[in-house]
């Protein structure tokens, strides 16, 4: 990798190239050991900057990992579900074209074999900033394989011990299995061999409608698929506002993904050939054929065969790694970050937890997670983010509030770009200006939730959000009508 960071990228194609970044055929782990002072576990979002950020203070660092880097986020997770989301969103665009431009094939078909070259080449791209040779050039001592706890000070690495004096468990989640009767019996696929696909499955089923399941089921759908969302509660998108799950699901619907709620998959099973899921919805039973199944029905802490009962780590079922605010485990001299410990199980909570466990055991600072103000991300079309409470919450601790909604249809650049389903809807806290939290379903309400998470951590409140000037026209306009409309009914 060119160590100028504006330099042209390369643009390795193919598996092997990738592997040369995340896990080289030939790697030799380090030969000088000795005592490090924070020795990492887990190479994915968080192991990779907790490390850079430990060089970077002076310590000296180990950081070990069994698969590859950049763990589930760059490998099957955010980078390829993401590129796959954009891919889905082009065929749909092009599909759109057909109203301005002739002649168009306004029925477009996916090459899938492009789109996973595609994916391959953006996954290598953002391995490079991550690579193994860039780690070991800042300093830090790479190794590859299975690593188990000795005891409180010390780990071993295929059979060679490493001593530190603290560490860090980032060795993150996994998608959840199922005790659905038959299920293992018929081949399915979770977020781990989605990406395993060699063509668009003419018939899909997902089981789960959480954020992933419901990324995928459009991106699938848009490139051609037939697909069936089942979820067994009442709507997807459980930690979303009604309101929130129910635009999008009016969305999904329009792209022709059809949607199962109060439905349970209670068997599965082949027949004549087919792959078939057996359903219960309200008392009715029937069954859904299907060519590939997607199981999506959450993630579970890596806390197995570490050896974490050999050094004093406890775990729970529910949570994965137990720790206390400051990120350290029962175990003083060992903390945990990201997925195996945290409850909001994003990428940008694993690396920011990470950093703030690894300047904690280096530097004595005292950074609480719990003060954490945390957005996320559900990156459909439109996209639902939020950060905050909800209503239900502010009321559950009995703290009065109102809501300030602006409808995207009302906002001038989401009418010109035909993105104007949605909202933004910012809750304050009643008699002051205080920001408590935001839900915003729009096209790129990912990028317009970060406004809101600035203004909550800098308390920023409603009357200075007002009076900052805001681009004509922009998407964003929509959070200073809503500050706006706070103002004018302070007037009133």
């Amino acid at each position: 990798m060119s160590e100028d960071p504006k330099a042209p990228m390369t643009d390795p194609r193919d598996e092997a190239e990738l592997l040369r970044y995340v896990r080289p055929a030939h790697w030799v782990n380090p030969s000088q050991r000795g005592n490090y002072d924070w020795l990492i576990l887990g190479a994915g979002p968080a192991g990779i900057a907790a490390a850079e950020r430990a060089v970077a203070l002076g310590a000296r660092v180990a950081l070990v990992e069994r698969r590859w880097l950049g763990g589930n986020s760059l490998n099957v997770g955010s980078v390829p579900s993401k590129a796959l989301i954009y891919t889905g969103r082009l065929c749909s665009d092009l599909k759109k074209a057909a109203d301005f431009f002739r002649p168009v094939n306004c029925d477009p078909e996916a090459d899938f074999a492009a789109i996973v070259s595609h994916l391959q080449s953006l996954h290598a791209r953002i391995a490079e900033y991550h690579s193994v040779h860039r780690l070991t050039r800042l300093g830090v001592d790479v190794y590859f394989g299975y690593a188990r706890f000795i005891d409180e000070r010390s780990i071993d690495v295929d059979g060679v011990p490493l001593v530190f004096d603290k560490a860090l468990v980032a060795t993150g989640a996994q998608p959840q299995r199922s005790d659905i009767k038959g299920l293992d019996q018929v081949e399915y696929r979770t977020s781990t061999e989605i990406f395993d696909l060699t063509s668009v499955p003419k018939r899909m089923a997902v089981i789960g409608g959480g954020p992933l399941g419901c990324e995928l089921a459009q991106a699938f759908c848009r490139l051609g698929s037939n697909v069936t969302i089942i979820q067994n509660d009442p709507k997807f998108l459980p930690r979303e506002e009604r309101d929130a799950a129910e635009t999008l699901s009016r969305a999904m619907a329009r792209d022709g993904v059809e949607i199962r709620l109060n439905t349970t998959v209670v068997g599965a099973r082949m027949n004549d050939g087919k792959k078939t899921l057996d359903i219960l919805s309200n008392d009715q039973t029937g069954s859904i054929e299907t060519d590939e199944i997607l199981l999506s029905i959450g993630r579970i802490a890596n806390v197995a065969d570490v050896g974490l009962d050999r050094c004093g780590v406890q775990c729970k079922d529910d949570v994965g790694i137990v720790i206390d605010e400051f990120l350290r485990t029962t175990n003083p001299r060992i903390y945990a970050a990201g997925d195996v410990c945290m409850s909001h199980k994003f990428t940008h909570v694993a690396k920011f937890t990470a950093t703030m466990a690894t300047e904690n055991a280096l530097r004595g600072t005292r950074r609480s997670h719990r003060e954490l103000i945390v957005p996320w991300c559900t990156f459909c079309d439109p996209e639902i983010a939020h950060v905050g409470m909800q209503v239900s919450e502010a009321k559950a601790q009995g703290i009065p509030v109102t809501t300030y909604t602006v409808m995207m249809h009302d906002v001038d650049r989401a009418i010109i770009d035909e993105q104007d389903s949605g909202f933004v809807k910012i809750h304050v806290r009643d008699n002051t200006d205080v920001i408590l939290g935001a839900t915003i379903v729009a096209s790129r309400a990912s990028e317009m939730i970060n406004e809101i998470t600035l203004a909550m951590n800098a308390g920023i409140g409603m009357r200075d959000l007002a009076n900052v000037l805001h681009i004509y026209p922009s998407q964003a306009e929509a959070m200073h009508m809503s500050a706006l409309a706070f103002l004018q009914s302070q007037a009133s």
